[in-house]
């Protein structure tokens, strides 16, 4: 009879994740699944759930390079209004999204394997997820990163991991004219478990150049983006004494019920 020490199967099994952590980790996009997840969620899904969307800052979208879409996370409907603000209807561009482990299961999981996402473990990220969000910067892709790591539904901003900022950094140094840029957004819902009717606002930030932090260490460039990171976002979840006008989908349906509804009235003379 054969005995094995419990110390050599832990090793084993150790290293027989390490071999797998290894493997390529890829993307893609579907062409068929893509346009039409698009379609239905810009055009249906969205406008019919939610009530007043409000969206501020769409002009600081970069259109070319490698960019980087740090967004606050509130509510598992983020990947949808995330595309919806940003994604090609607004800059002509595929998100690609750089999701926990734990969110790849099930239908959930084939879905976002197919519009371009991938995951990665936030306990033990694997170099092979590290290197293909790299890759995707090289690559001038926009990808999605919620730095919080989890949602949070208290509406308080919560600390950031550092992967964002070292993934960005490995990036750039790794081709020293590749411009890469974060772009902070601020989520928020009117209701922590967003229903039917629920407000939305984007509020979306001026982008950060990742060449400004290359200077030293790569610990101390992380250190000082994320915390430049951190006070962008704080500064976007401030609450504006500015109205900012409807969303153009929900504008459009506005002004259509207004001038079904609305009595005409007598134009009022000069004086």
């Amino acid at each position: 009879m054969i005995s094995t020490c419990p110390a050599v199967i832990s090793k084993e099994i150790s290293q027989e994740k390490i071999r797998c952590e290894c493997q390529f980790t890829t993307s893609q996009f579907s062409p068929w699944l893509t346009p039409l997840a698009y379609l239905l969620g810009c055009r249906i899904v969205i406008p019919l759930h939610f009530g007043r969307i409000e969206i501020s800052g769409q002009e600081n979208l970069p259109l070319t390079g490698p960019v980087i879409l740090a967004p606050t996370h509130r509510s598992r409907w983020d990947s949808l209004i995330v595309p919806y603000a940003t994604g090609r209807r607004v800059t002509g561009r595929d998100l690609r999204f750089m999701v926990t482990a734990d969110e790849m299961r099930g239908l959930q999981g084939w879905l976002i394997r197919r519009l371009g996402g991938f995951p990665v473990n936030v306990r033990r990220p694997a170099i092979s997820s590290l290197r293909h969000g790299v890759e995707l910067l090289q690559q001038g892709e926009m990808m999605v990163i919620y730095p919080e790591g989890n949602i949070f539904r208290d509406g308080n901003l919560h600390p950031l991991k550092p992967g964002l900022a070292r993934l960005a950094l490995q990036a750039e140094l790794s081709q020293p004219a590749l411009g890469g840029k974060i772009v902070p957004i601020n989520l928020s819902y009117s209701q922590p478990y967003p229903c039917w009717g629920c407000e939305v606002s984007v509020n979306i930030g001026a982008p950060l150049s990742v060449k400004n932090y290359v200077a030293g260490s790569v610990k101390d460039g992380a250190r000082r983006l994320t915390a430049d990171l951190k006070a962008a976002l704080l500064q976007l979840s401030k609450p504006s004494n500015d109205s900012e006008p409807f969303d153009d989908w929900e504008l459009a349906i506005a002004m259509k019920m207004n001038r079904s509804f609305s009595t005409p009235q007598s134009p009022t003379p000069n004086p």
